[in-house]
């Protein structure tokens, strides 16, 4: 992470966070002194090289901010006394989303699972099971042999039971206790006991009505910083609470010709760098998800072989004012 600042009229701030970073090169792309660098990235997504993806030259730089505004992972930030350019009504900004709906989220946490880039913020608060069912179990320890049975089979490990043979009276060193916090009073331990020491009554369905509903509630939402619009989480959530707003349209194909062909499993470079997991090798190729892929274009960096071909149609990149930042800006597309 670097920082770079100037003084006068103005105090201008540009800050570079790594951690949002993808490798995409969208910034350097568009600067237009030249001021910015990619570094290598295949190498530092390996975990060969530890250094920032992004670097600056900072007697170079003008402040002008098209990085900021250009990068649609918020890895670049400028400031003008402390404003945030994304902020100013007169700077083009992202038209992107990635939201969860609350309301609509039952808190299975699949999302939280598939993101690549660990953008989701989830908890789950569950009932407690002692709330959801009633009965009574004891186990009369006169008559317990201590044979291990119950503990064995009991599916909710409720059973707690100590058997040390060490003296003549094995009684003596022999304890067994039940959980009632875990038990759900399924009858197992006492159908398998084979001296008869257990006795338990399940009421739960006979006091339905009195047990509460189970009430599953918690937390989620996507933390916009380090979030880079694959979509995984939309793609897999089972009741369609989240919206995903993709920075690009168009397509990425693999096109091979004469010497350039894919190496698959002994390069995977392009695999190594996506921030999406949106590509595999299947039968020796790289493959791309296209359902899962941003268009951020890391993996065209990335690709030995020079053979990826991405072509933006279109990106939700949009208040742009300035004749000449609208020239470099929409040089994105079609790439």
């Amino acid at each position: 992470m670097f920082a770079i600042e100037r003084e006068g009229e103005e105090y201008r701030r540009l800050s570079y966070k790594d951690a949002n970073c993808v490798g995409c090169g969208i910034c350097v792309e568009v600067c237009p002194t030249e001021s910015l660098r990619l570094g290598p990235t295949v190498p530092i997504a390996r975990g060969l090289i530890e250094m920032d993806l992004v670097s600056v030259n900072e007697s170079s730089c003008v402040f002008c901010g098209l990085c900021s505004v250009a990068c649609p992972f918020d890895s670049l930030a400028l400031t003008i006394d402390g404003a945030d350019v994304k902020d100013i009504e007169s700077y083009p900004v992202w038209e992107v989303e990635s939201k969860i709906d609350e309301e609509e989220c039952i808190y299975c946490g699949r999302c939280n699972e598939v993101c690549p880039r660990d953008s989701i913020i989830f908890e789950r608060k569950l009932p407690n099971p002692v709330d959801l069912v009633r009965g009574e179990i004891e186990i009369d320890k006169d008559q317990c042999i201590y044979c291990s049975f119950c503990a064995d089979m009991c599916p909710a490990g409720a059973i707690d039971i100590k058997n040390v043979p060490t003296s003549s009276n094995d009684l003596l060193n022999n304890s067994i206790e039940v959980d009632l916090s875990k038990c759900i009073f399924c009858g197992v331990c006492k159908r398998v006991c084979p001296e008869d020491a257990i006795k338990q009554i399940c009421s739960t369905c006979m006091l339905v009505d009195e047990i509460p509903v189970p009430e599953i509630t918690g937390d989620a939402f996507i933390s916009e910083g380090s979030c880079v619009n694959c979509s995984w989480c939309s793609e897999i959530c089972p009741v369609d609470a989240i919206t995903i707003t993709k920075p690009f349209e168009g397509t990425l194909e693999l096109v091979e010709a004469d010497e350039k062909v894919c190496k698959g499993d002994s390069c995977h470079a392009c695999q190594d760098v996506c921030p999406c997991n949106a590509v595999e090798i299947v039968d020796g190729k790289s493959v791309t998800n296209l359902d899962f892929c941003n268009l951020c274009g890391a993996c065209v960096i990335a690709c030995p072989q020079d053979i990826r071909v991405l072509s933006r149609t279109a990106m939700k990149l949009n208040n742009i004012n300035s004749e000449s930042w609208n020239e470099i800006l929409n040089g994105l597309i079609g790439k």
